[in-house]
């Protein structure tokens, strides 16, 4: 099925504002509900939670047809759904575990996501073991409920996210190990991570060594409140003026390429988030990130159909983001854009800028985002060999998030 081109733009404008109509209600009862939570006495509860995102997506035809002539539609789509469980056993240890049904509206495969066994003694030293997000950027360890934005991270994927349905490297940006992590300091500003894990596996000589994976950040105004390591693109004002900087590194000895051509993959990454409460009480939001992938693959691996092909090259985002005070009927407008860059060594550039509209009803549990793309990582994907093509298209949709937590 296709439309015309000015056909497109006024159904997802008019979903949009339905979609604000018929949220509102929902939202309105459902936040008196703040997730079950039992407390068998001070040292020992359990919490249930969950969270889903579905979206609707109008897609340019640009690499079938003249472009700019046709659209196509992505019907609605359960993008993610997952269900959390924490709990504390002990003084000293917790666990987690949460489940995950990515695209459930078509597989209906339902696994875990995380399953953590968290021994977290002091504030400077805590230790995690079992399936967990790797140390990586702040979009990672933000994951897809967490972002300021609800189209997920378009630059490169570290293994652990990239590897996908092979599951060679990890999935959904976690991975099988063990994690350190603490914050240092009198006010715990600065926060690091260091860990082990499986990495990529699944090939003759590849996967011996294992990965390993650390983050250190450092909170220049506010620190940042978050359970564990893990972190958050906004906080729609309610931490007041964060400024953050941090950085990752990922190595793994023969953790790219072939089994007659290895790679020894080798990843970093720097992120910055400012976020600034104004005096009229608006709040700006400012997202950063660079990444660089090194992992030096020759072309007999990107010629070989069975590559661990990942990304090699550079990688640059930047997002501005500003939500408005005044409440209209029951959330929040918060315009933004987004511009993202990757220039891969071994295949062609591709470029997007992003323009939205979030409707903030209750921050991350409740939210619907209208939003337009331009640009070729649409049409080229993912796929970072040699020969890779695609014009630049458009791309507009709708996606709603709401959690119970």
């Amino acid at each position: 099925m296709s439309y015309q081109k000015e056909k497109g733009y006024p159904l997802g404008i008019t979903c949009f504002l339905l979609s604000i109509l018929c949220f509102s209600s929902l939202a309105q009862a459902a936040f008196e509900y703040k997730g079950l939570h039992h407390k068998f006495d001070d040292t020992r509860w359990i919490s249930l939670g969950g969270g889903i995102q579905s979206s609707f997506e109008e897609v340019e035809n640009g690499s079938l047809r003249k472009k700019g002539d046709h659209w196509s539609i992505n019907p609605s789509k359960v993008n993610n759904f997952r269900i959390y469980v924490n709990g504390q056993l002990h003084r000293y240890i917790k666990f987690e575990f949460n489940t995950e049904c990515a695209n459930c509206d078509q597989t209906g495969d339902t696994e875990v996501l995380d399953g953590i066994l968290k021994f977290e003694v002091k504030d400077y030293f805590n230790v995690w073991l079992g399936r967990m997000l790797t140390p990586a950027d702040r979009g990672e360890l933000s994951g897809p409920f967490f972002q300021d934005i609800f189209t997920f991270n378009r630059t490169p994927f570290y293994p652990s996210d990239f590897s996908g349905e092979n599951r060679e490297a990890g999935r959904f940006g976690r991975d099988e190990g063990m994690n350190i992590w603490g914050h240092l300091g009198s006010e715990k500003r600065f926060t690091y991570i260091a860990g082990l894990f499986r990495g990529l596996r699944g090939r003759d000589n590849l996967g011996i060594s294992p990965l390993f994976a650390s983050r250190v950040s450092y909170n220049f105004w506010n620190v940042e409140q978050n359970p564990g390591y893990y972190l958050s693109s906004t906080y729609y004002g309610t931490a007041g003026d964060i400024l953050t900087m941090g950085a990752s590194v990922q190595y793994q000895e023969n953790g790219a390429g072939t089994t007659e051509n290895p790679a020894d993959f080798l990843g970093m990454d720097t992120d910055l988030l400012l976020e600034k409460l104004l005096p009229n009480k608006d709040v700006l939001t400012l997202n950063g990130e660079y990444k660089y992938f090194a992992p030096g693959l020759n072309q007999a691996a990107l010629s070989n159909s069975s590559c661990f092909c990942i990304f090699e090259g550079n990688a640059y985002m930047a997002a501005a983001l500003y939500l408005f005070s005044q409440k209209i009927l029951i959330g929040q407008f918060q315009p933004y854009v987004r511009w993202t860059d990757d220039k891969p060594v071994n295949s062609s550039n591709r470029d997007e800028v992003e323009v939205g509209l979030n409707y903030i009803i209750h921050g991350y549990d409740a939210r619907i985002s209208l939003f337009y793309q331009y640009g070729d990582i649409n049409s080229k994907g993912r796929v970072w060999t040699p020969g890779v093509t695609g014009n630049k298209v458009s791309a507009v949709g709708i996606g709603v998030q709401f959690q119970l937590r």
